[in-house]
């Protein structure tokens, strides 16, 4: 029998992905925002697919925001752009 593949949801798109497949935005207990790359950050985390569109569909609609329960700042914004745009394949 095969291991069940855990599936979550991008917040943006609302498509359902394998977890692996998605990247995760965290608000750490200090009230960070973060891009979590292992998936194991502590704190209440929100899935994007890795494409920079999806990522600004998220932030403009105000899902991440909704999903982490905070304002995001400007400059988290920018830094987590950058590190989804490094993923980007297209």
């Amino acid at each position: 029998m095969q291991k069940k593949i855990p599936q979550r949801q991008c917040v943006a798109c609302r498509g359902h992905f394998d977890k692996r497949t998605l990247g995760r935005v965290v608000k750490t207990p200090e009230g960070n925002i973060v891009f979590d790359k292992t998936g194991k950050v502590n704190g209440r985390g929100a899935y994007v697919c890795l494409n920079v569109a999806c990522f600004r569909k998220a932030v403009k609609s105000n899902a991440l925001q909704r999903a982490l329960e905070c304002q995001i700042p400007s400059e988290a914004i920018e830094a987590i752009e950058r590190e989804i745009g490094g993923n980007d394949a297209g």
